[in-house]
């Protein structure tokens, strides 16, 4: 195997170096520096068919000329107040670094409610969590660490996780397909926890649809997760909601500011940053209120299907059960 993927590495090289402007030049944002490993994340998301990871990666560079993707990183959502409603309804924060030196991320899946502003501002602030995660904090982190560092963590929080969430699918759909296409392989391993019985009941029948290389990176833990997270990471990593059993949301950060908050430092320098970025453009003017329009990805076949059979689940639930609220936890077994 090690040599067939030498081989595969080989002729995706010979293709790329093909290229021409202005390919070459976004090319260099997505790889930092560092292409082969930005080439073997394209080969694992085909299966490492070369032709199958070159047109994929052809399709994310013109993605992100047609969309501007380079440049997102300078367009800030403005007003704060929009950015800050934003941050309150698509919960998702940065605790800290693994043992290993990966990033940490922690998202509030059960609670985000994703209804303060349209699906182009909370799309833009996705993109720019990930542009901002390759282009700072993962060279950072590879700075801290004295290593290439060109994965995270994902520990993904299911409190309050209702049969409403049914509202959110496309929106999440949309976010996971351009992260799917676009920022490939850029996840270790992606940790579930708080996870009540709907969720259960939708991982029982989706996980058989998952790619085998998917399935292992998904590990459902049981109740906060926490004793299983800190063997990867010490306990002023852990998420908030991860710090005590059963903790659900509660904060718990030892500044009195969860990670979520628009007022945690993380959000703060993200959000001064792009500010920055705005003021080194060439043409120095007002910053325009107005969220990016981004073409969305078509989601492929095999996820398409994976969220019409998590439609399909919830809709039993809510017709079986007339269930309007969240379920009560109950022990799940991981991957």
């Amino acid at each position: 195997m090690a040599a067939a993927s030498e081989e595969a590495i080989k002729q995706f090289c010979a293709l790329m170096e093909l290229l021409e402007e202005p390919l070459k030049n976004t090319f260099q944002h997505v790889h930092q520096g560092y292409p082969r490993g930005t080439l073997v994340r394209f080969l694992k998301a085909r299966e490492w068919n070369v032709p199958k990871a070159h047109k994929m990666l052809m399709d994310c560079l013109n993605w992100r000329i047609q969309n501007g993707i380079d440049s997102v990183l300078a367009k800030p959502i403005v007003p704060s107040d929009l950015y800050r409603a934003i941050r309150d309804t698509l919960l998702v924060g940065l605790t800290g670094y693994s043992k290993q030196g990966q990033p940490v991320y922690a998202f509030g899946v059960g609670l985000s409610t994703l209804d303060k502003a349209s699906v182009h501002y909370y799309v833009q602030s996705h993109i720019q969590m990930n542009e901002y995660r390759d282009r700072v904090v993962l060279p950072k982190a590879s700075k801290m660490f004295g290593k290439q560092i060109n994965t995270c963590l994902k520990v993904m929080d299911m409190t309050g996780l209702k049969l409403s969430a049914l509202n959110q699918i496309k929106m999440l759909s949309t976010i996971t397909a351009i992260d799917d296409l676009n920022y490939p392989e850029k996840t270790e391993t992606y940790f579930i926890v708080n996870a009540p019985y709907v969720f259960s009941a939708c991982w029982k029948v989706v996980k058989p649809l998952l790619q085998e290389r998917t399935k292992k990176k998904i590990k459902v833990l049981y109740g906060s997760g926490r004793d299983e997270l800190l063997k990867v990471m010490d306990y002023e990593t852990l998420p908030h909601f991860c710090k005590r059993e059963g903790s659900g949301s509660s904060n718990d950060s030892s500044d009195g500011v969860d990670c979520y908050s628009y007022d945690h430092p993380f959000h703060q320098e993200l959000y001064n940053y792009i500010k920055q970025q705005s003021l080194n453009q060439d043409f120095i003017g007002p910053m325009k209120q107005g969220s990016m329009h981004v073409d969305v990805p078509t989601p492929d076949l095999e996820e398409a299907k994976i969220v019409e059979t998590i439609k399909s689940e919830l809709h039993n639930f809510g017709g079986a059960n007339g269930l309007s609220h969240s379920f009560n936890r109950i022990k799940i077994d991981g991957p």
